[in-house]
């Protein structure tokens, strides 16, 4: 592999794990493990997967006036309600552009006196460049010495409560910090799988140690990017890069849940964010085209890139899949890929066109299988 790679706290236990290493975002990633992709996926559905994301950015916001003008800045910057954010919460939002793209998607929390991001990790340096030309009086610090982990599944609660106490009562999307012989653990109860779980944020010289202790309970497996693609695509989840990138807006992303009614017309702070004409406009007359949900009719996948006609023969592509693979819990293929607003009805009808033959595929709701968050 290229010496530009990086590598996380964890590598090492990667490679002693047996995982198979790939270049991803910069870093040299586990994209499986001798489990193998199908029943590691299972697996976090069953019980418990530990991933590694400590590829992704962790910034922290301070500002003179706390948490509220540090918000206050970064509502310039994102379509979300982050002044009537509570303490100890977070929040899902993108960074749009003039145009009404998305620039990247990012976790938002409310963590007392300042404010904690989660940022993807191809987007990370962009990201950081972006906010501190944009939020003259914040202070932005990159969190550069912590590994984050993500345990994720139904078992995740019983696994980590006994290092992190209090955990458990914790709801979706909730944060914490915990003393722990670890150090101390900045807790999200959120992940990327559609299960319930968390995400870790730990001092990288204890992140070896807090994963080697979280795999050793019977009910954990450590889970790579492989089954990370296929968890998150059952779960209705976007790949930033795939389903959502610069030309995209949120609401033809589906993402109009993220931006709250006061960021809305009409609503005390309406607007006031890069691209706000456009999203406005998309949310009070919708878009030209929706993200939706495809189920493939038979076992092939349709994956990224395939293009989706109206017609069994003749006619122009309407729409293309953005990410698709066999969803091993619903045990078929699934896709998610963009099509014209009038075709967008669950039940439509369409077809995708796999090594020059068109394959019927129908549009379907999502998540393709429900999801389990600690409501």
């Amino acid at each position: 592999m290229s010496d530009t790679l990086r590598r996380t706290p964890l590598y090492d236990l990667h490679v002693e794990l047996g995982a198979k290493m790939v270049p991803f975002a910069g870093y040299e990633m586990p994209v499986q493990y001798p489990l193998g992709v199908m029943k590691e996926h299972l697996h976090t559905r069953a019980k418990a997967g530990l991933f590694d994301v400590s590829h992704m950015g962790q910034v922290v916001v301070r500002h003179a006036l706390g948490y509220a003008g540090a918000a206050q800045e970064m509502e310039a910057l994102v379509p979300v309600n982050l002044l009537g954010l509570g303490e100890k919460r977070q929040r899902y939002g993108v960074f749009t552009n003039d145009a009404g793209g998305i620039m990247d998607d990012l976790m938002i929390a409310h963590r007392g006196d300042e404010m904690f991001v989660v940022v993807n990790a191809a987007c990370k340096a962009q990201d950081i460049a972006h906010m501190r030309a944009n939020m003259p009086n914040s202070e932005i610090e990159e969190v550069t010495d912590r590994a984050l982990l993500a345990l994720q599944g139904p078992a995740a609660v019983q696994v980590l409560d006994p290092i992190a106490q209090g955990c458990d009562i914790m709801k979706f999307m909730d944060i914490g910090i915990f003393t722990s012989e670890f150090g101390e653990l900045w807790v999200s109860r959120s992940g990327y799988t559609g299960e319930d779980g968390y995400e870790i944020s730990v001092h990288a010289t204890h992140a070896e140690a807090l994963a080697r202790r979280l795999l050793a309970h019977e009910d954990v497996e450590p889970i790579g990017l492989g089954a990370r693609d296929s968890l998150r695509l059952e779960g209705g989840l976007c790949l930033y890069g795939n389903d959502i990138d610069t030309g995209t807006s949120p609401v033809e992303a589906a993402l109009s849940w993220a931006i709250q009614k006061v960021r809305r017309a009409g609503g005390d702070r309406a607007g006031g964010f890069p691209g706000a004409d456009r999203i406005l406009d998309e949310l009070e007359n919708g878009p030209a085209r929706l993200r939706v949900g495809l189920r493939p009719e038979g076992r092939a996948p349709m994956r990224e890139g395939t293009e989706i006609y109206e017609a069994e023969t003749g006619g122009t592509p309407v729409g293309r899949v953005t990410s698709g693979a066999f969803g091993p819990t619903i045990e078929g293929p699934m896709s998610m890929g963009y099509v014209p607003a009038a075709l967008a009805a669950d039940g439509t009808l369409l077809y995708g066109e796999v090594r020059g033959k068109r394959q019927p595929l129908r549009v379907a709701p999502m998540p393709f299988t429900p999801a389990n968050f600690k409501r």
